[in-house]
């Protein structure tokens, strides 16, 4: 096969990476630029809606569709309501400090982690993907006669990767509307601007805060649940999601969700390429690199503005 082919499925190897990283990503950034709370559990979160969409998955019976539909619904819920009584329990009682708030977080991060190793053990479960058709990939080069199509042999894809692509995108844009066209994301704008004024005009600050916290941790399940027919659940699962969303939130801005996608879409892309050319780790050593770059000549982020 030539180079051009291996890049096309490398590049859709990267945007599947890309979707689920935006998603993830998305609440973390919404964490912090609504809080100002560093949210160090967010990958365990991840993790946990990985294993919720396991055990919720295996407990429906009938057709695979079935179980993986009521995963999708039902794991981000639940990461979502144990995310916020986190937040309503513990950050709200330490007043959201943000030197204590990272602290308790990694004490959030070791909780969540111990007790699904207890409960859900050290093994790796696949959950079985609803459709997984192979569609084969086609391709163009100039021959004799012109531009000509011609179908590689092993250029494919799946039609399940295709379908987290796209649900990733149709969530994003929910977000986006939610945040622009809805009276909580007006509410949530307001409480991120300036959240002792918004609570003089009679905004529930503390359930904004518990609401967006919750928001973040099931964006994050949600793009476990998504990834998890194409990797597995394990325990452990929460360390490159919390590494790469930390990442991402730094080059495209702290709390720009617009930057937050495209800093999503340039690392997740690069990931995919680079991890199928040469190797994952030279992805993540080269993503480290970019991050020191912009910290020190764009401390801010690509999208995000200088504070005076």
């Amino acid at each position: 096969m030539e180079f051009g082919p291996y890049l096309m499925l490398a590049s859709l190897e990267g945007a599947v990476t890309a979707a689920v990283l935006a998603l993830t990503a998305v609440g973390l950034s919404l964490v912090f630029g609504i809080m100002r709370v560093v949210n160090v559990a967010h990958g365990e979160f991840f993790m946990l809606g990985a294993v919720l969409a396991w055990w919720v998955s295996s407990w429906f019976g009938g057709h695979v569709a079935i179980g993986f539909v009521a995963a999708l619904v039902i794991a981000p819920m639940l990461v979502g309501a144990v995310a916020a009584l986190a937040d309503v329990t513990i950050l709200k009682r330490i007043d959201y400090d943000p030197e204590r708030t990272i602290v308790v977080t990694i004490g959030l991060l070791y909780v969540i982690q111990q007790v699904v190793l207890m409960t859900y053990g050290p093994e790796a479960r696949p959950v079985e993907p609803p459709f997984n058709t192979r569609l084969a990939l086609p391709w163009f080069e100039w021959g004799e006669n012109g531009l000509q199509l011609y179908w590689p042999w092993g250029l494919s894809t799946t039609s399940y990767k295709l379908f987290v692509i796209a649900a990733a995108a149709v969530v994003l844009e929910a977000v986006w509307l939610l945040m622009r066209h809805t009276k909580m994301g007006l509410v949530m704008r307001a409480t991120q601007l300036d959240g002792e004024m918004a609570q003089v005009f009679g905004i529930p600050v503390e359930r904004v805060y518990a609401f967006t916290f919750g928001l973040g941790a099931g964006l994050a399940a949600l793009g476990a649940v998504l990834i998890v027919p194409i990797q597995q659940a394990h325990y452990l699962m929460g360390g490159d999601p919390l590494l790469l969303s930390f990442i991402v939130v730094i080059i495209g801005g702290l709390g720009s969700l617009p930057g937050t996608v495209v800093a999503a879409l340039l690392i997740g892309m690069s990931d995919g390429i680079i991890s199928v050319f040469f190797s994952p780790t030279l992805a993540k050593i080269l993503a480290t690199l970019l991050v020191a770059l912009v910290l020190v000549f764009r401390p801010q982020g690509l999208f995000g503005t200088r504070t005076a």
